[in-house]
């Protein structure tokens, strides 16, 4: 199993924003988790919120047998076999999974890692702030040209032309924001 420190980190104020949408409504939530990395988070949330049946995924093999280990070692019945999801291909080679039947789509650092075709801090208004975002979007663009801090804008204007309507945006822990979009 892989233990990343920024997922233990921040796995609490994540679930405090999911806890909002995620509440405890009649039957079962269906939720895609995509980019799940190495499972702690699919593991944590799925414990806290057991109404749902959470579907992890991610496009490494190393990171489904890690999400695996997770449901595994932390015996959480509502997590589901991972499935291998590439985001930049069709819906229609998910698995099985199909958007319609979906409640909640969950996808933690990951747009900033991501080709924007595919599409963690965000540039706000064409604006990267503090210092060390400034430094992570380089870095970032240094590694790869596709990646870097997205600007909110954009993701918004993106999700608008998908039929989905930014609600929310609530700021985090370490300068990070979740970004909360709601079909139309």
């Amino acid at each position: 199993m892989q233990a990343p420190a920024a997922a233990e980190r921040n796995k609490g104020p994540i679930l405090a924003v999911l806890r909002q949408y995620a509440g405890c409504g009649p039957g079962e939530l269906r939720v895609l988790e995509v980019g799940a990395g190495a499972g702690l988070h699919a593991a944590h949330f799925a414990q806290a919120l057991p109404h749902t049946r959470w579907q992890p995924s991610d496009i490494d093999p190393r990171a489904l047998r890690s999400i695996a280990a997770y449901a595994e070692a932390m015996q959480v019945p509502n997590v589901l076999p991972p499935i291998l999801l590439d985001v930049s291909q069709g819906w229609e080679t998910w698995g099985g999974t199909q958007p319609a039947s979906l409640d909640l789509l969950v996808s933690i650092n990951m747009m900033h890692i991501a080709e924007l075709a595919c599409t963690k801090p965000y540039a706000v208004d064409g604006r990267i702030s503090p210092q060390s975002n400034v430094d992570f979007d380089r870095s970032l663009r240094q590694s790869n040209p596709a990646w870097g801090l997205r600007d909110i804008a954009l993701l918004r204007n993106l999700a608008e032309a998908n039929g989905l309507h930014l609600e929310r945006m609530v700021d985090m822990p370490a300068n990070n924001k979740s970004l909360i979009f709601r079909k139309l």
